[in-house]
């Protein structure tokens, strides 16, 4: 392998980087245009297509606080993010801000005269609005969401359960005023027309359903669950399996929508990352762009990888920066996940709630599976394969921006060496995905019939594809629980970002993914 020559001595790479040169500027998007693209995005919502921005939706990472001291639905930020350069990321991000009410919020207005759109105003979908995408008639599918508490119509996940606004409040003023109820052993039923009789009742219910008020946990995933995790995947071979043929045809189907949604698939990075593209010498300009120091990464923001991103301030260090910019592709990746998901079969008969919980709990864990395609030991690629960013780069920003990539390097290289395609990883991101012990399942049971077919097709395709490889579907399996301890160290490690970096703003689809999610 050719080593790339750096411009700078003072940074270097572990070893050689392959197929990497320095890129051709590609033309920059004229930014006058924005406003026009923002109303054709949000026609396109309307009709019920996806969109996408360039960049959007963020907002301070500190949390809010409420002059009148009541909870205000929204404001609470996330207490952690997984956060990464994402496989299949254009370095652009879903349109999502909604109401109060859950509704979208109208598009602000612009200056048509205005070059820079600021990230902070921009609209986003929420998780359950790009789930709706598509729908011709989503009110007549039976996708309601009900409070698990008292059967009411859901507002949202409230401290760990999808709840009404009604029991939400409850459990809220119960736990603030720290309120003890008359202790009752009727066992009252908690109907929506009597949920007002018997606090106690209502109280032990919404604590049974797992309401907490410190819904997030930390630290490192004890051995025993771990163990358990596996246990329980494996207990899916004991069950009654489908016919070889429905295994395959499922297979097929799973993996034509892996490629379809994903738009960087590993064939197409691993073929950059090694320069063995199918290109003459005229393409060379194609590969990417290698960003190994600050002036390298300001070169490629101006339109050597990236197209200028709108609304980020020019201003702000390196580590900050960095940070804003994983996150853009971080929600791009998101997105396309959704739609990856929407066509694995039986997911849309979900719960809209089972669906909306799957994909709150399964897209870091589906992330950081994807990642490794598109990483070396020397670094990863970015901007659809346009730049690749240095490991020693990351590794020199200060902490702890410096400490956010580097066990998903660590994780990639045992990864790697399992050699698995993207027709193997399409099925195990669809087992991710269908994970049939996330909290606040309505309906688990139907999740873990789907989850077992696609973990016997993925079982059954391993035996095909990789014959000498025995036993490669338990270590998937153990990967599975690998996946779910990085996500857990990423969120502790960014918990304490947004503790001691008070410049760091957080997009507020990744709040939603976060908030109340252990």
């Amino acid at each position: 392998m050719d080593k790339v020559e750096q411009p700078t001595s003072e940074m270097k790479c572990d070893g050689p980087v392959d197929g990497v040169t320095k890129g051709q500027a590609s033309p920059r998007t004229d930014l006058k245009s924005v406003p026009i693209l923002e109303e054709t995005i949000w026609k396109a919502v309307r009709e019920g297509k996806s969109a996408s921005l360039d960049c959007g939706g963020m907002s301070d990472l500190q949390e809010p606080g409420s002059a009148s001291g009541e909870e205000v639905e929204g404001s609470e930020t996330s207490d952690a993010i997984g956060l990464a350069v994402s496989p299949g990321s254009k370095g652009s991000w879903g349109a999502n801000l909604q109401n109060g009410d859950g509704t979208p919020q109208e598009s602000p207005q612009q200056n048509s005269d205005t070059s820079v759109t600021d990230p902070l105003q921009a609209p986003s979908l929420s998780l359950s609005d790009q789930l709706r995408l598509g729908r011709d008639d989503p009110s007549n599918l039976g996708l309601n969401v009900e409070c698990r508490i008292c059967g009411d119509k859901a507002s949202g996940f409230h401290y760990g359960v999808h709840a009404c606004e009604g029991c939400k409040g409850f459990f809220r003023r119960t736990i603030r005023m720290k309120l003890e109820y008359e202790r009752c052993e009727r066992a009252c039923k908690v109907l929506k027309k009597s949920r007002n009789k018997c606090q106690y009742c209502r109280f032990q219910k919404c604590l049974a359903l797992g309401m907490s008020h410190d819904a997030i946990r930390y630290g490192r995933m004890p051995e025993a669950e771990k163990k358990k995790l596996v246990a329980g995947l494996l207990a899916g071979e004991n069950l009654k399996s489908s016919s070889g043929a429905d295994l395959k045809t499922l297979a097929k189907h799973v993996n034509t929508a892996y490629l379809k949604n994903l738009n960087m698939t590993k064939k197409k990075a691993r073929s950059i990352l090694t320069g063995k593209t199918s290109c003459t010498a005229v393409c060379t300009q194609l590969l990417p762009f290698v960003i190994h120091d600050m002036d390298s990464l300001w070169q490629a923001e101006n339109g050597l990888v990236w197209n200028q991103l709108n609304g980020a301030p020019p201003n702000k260090e390196i580590g900050v920066h960095v940070f804003y910019r994983c996150q853009c592709t971080t929600v791009e990746t998101v997105r396309e996940l959704t739609e990856f998901a929407k066509n694995i079969p039986g997911f849309v008969d979900l719960f809209l709630n089972d669906q909306v919980t799957l994909l709150k709990y399964g897209v870091h864990e589906s992330i950081f599976a994807m990642l490794p395609s598109l990483m070396n030991k020397d670094g990863l690629l970015v901007a659809n394969g346009k730049g690749f960013v240095t490991r020693e780069f990351l590794r020199s920003l200060r902490k702890p921006f410096s400490e956010i990539m580097e066990p998903k390097f660590e994780f990639a290289v045992k990864f790697n060496a399992l050699e698995l395609d993207d027709s193997d990883l399409a099925l195990f991101v669809a087992a991710i995905i269908l994970c049939g012990d996330r909290p606040g399942l309505m309906n688990v049971k139907q999740v873990e019939q789907i989850q077992d077919g696609v973990l016997q097709a993925l079982d059954q395709h391993l035996q095909v594809h990789h014959p000498d490889s025995s036993h490669l579907f338990p270590k998937l399996l153990q990967k599975m629980a690998d996946l779910r301890q990085l996500v857990t160290e990423n969120a502790q490690l960014v918990q304490m970002i947004k503790k001691t970096e008070s410049e760091t703003s957080l997009h507020p689809l990744l709040q939603e993914i976060y908030k109340d999610m252990y």
